[in-house]
């Protein structure tokens, strides 16, 4: 698939739904669009803080973050998304959003359970600066990383 056709099939990103709808209950009234990549301008900045080695820690653009979340189907599959709290800086045009998301690992089937902290720039009513803070121990156990011993 061509990265002009990245965004267009979301059925690529429905393990990401959860998060999607959370996401856009954080930041309703704030931006505008109709699915979470909508909500992104064209040349946004994505830094994962903390995050899980191999990773990218840095990633511009809409569409790379498309091509990012595209296979996260193959790794985990969200079920939910909760504990929702949202902190708005009206000043400053920045929004805090905390959140848990809930799955599973496909490789593994263990349960998924992690917590977010995203810090999100808003301009012109688009997202256009997001920083995310996440627990990596949670993917790692999920992903069954290291290897227990038996």
């Amino acid at each position: 698939m061509s990265s002009e056709n990245a965004i267009e099939n979301l059925a690529d990103f429905a393990a990401l739904d959860p998060f999607f709808r959370i996401i856009q209950k954080g930041l309703a009234g704030l931006v505008d669009g109709e699915h979470f990549f909508d909500l992104l301008a064209e040349d946004v900045v994505t830094e994962y803080v903390v995050s899980v080695p191999g990773y990218p820690r840095r990633v511009e653009g809409r569409r790379a973050v498309a091509d990012l979340y595209r296979n996260y189907g193959d790794a985990m599959v969200l079920a939910g998304a909760d504990e929702l709290a949202v902190h708005h800086d009206t000043d400053k045009s920045v929004v805090v959003l905390e959140y848990a998301v809930h799955g599973r690992a496909v490789h593994t089937g263990r349960a998924y359970d992690n917590h977010f902290v995203s810090v999100i720039t808003i301009k012109d009513r688009q997202v256009t600066h997001w920083r995310d803070y996440l627990d990596p121990v949670a993917v790692f156990r999920a992903l069954g990383w290291p290897a227990e011993p038996h």
